[in-house]
């Protein structure tokens, strides 16, 4: 089994600690006038995770009819992880949505109040 090195998360902010509500709406705006048929969406790490690195990125654009199974196979290869290593994502930090879902169906259902969808992933289950 092949570990990633995780690095460290000591002064890490999240998207919502670093943008205002105002600014992120604004965000959001603009990015659904220009491409609406894309889903505005944040990944972030777990904040206890210790094995799986940080994205690169934490936004992404996303078609609306890609499915979750789809989308996490893209952020598993941004991670350059294994198949054997497991990986759970979560939505709003409150579920896991459903591997078959589209990206728009979990949007719908999920948005946040400034017009992303956030998602969480981490290596092991978040709950408990």
């Amino acid at each position: 089994m092949v570990m990633a090195r995780a690095e460290s998360q000591i002064g890490y902010k999240t998207f919502k600690e670093t943008k205002s509500l105002l600014t992120r709406k604004h965000e959001v705006n603009k990015i659904r006038e220009k491409f609406p048929t894309k889903i505005p969406i944040i990944v972030e790490r777990y904040k206890k995770e210790k094995y799986l690195p940080i994205l690169d990125k934490t936004k992404y654009l996303v078609p609306q009819e890609m499915t979750m199974s789809q989308f996490a196979t893209i952020i598993r290869n941004r991670m350059c992880i294994g198949s054997s290593q497991a990986i759970y994502f979560t939505v709003n930090k409150r579920h896991m949505p459903g591997m078959a879902l589209t990206i728009a169906e979990i949007y719908r259902d999920n948005l946040d109040e400034d017009g992303f969808l956030y998602m969480t992933y981490a290596s092991q289950e978040m709950f408990g």
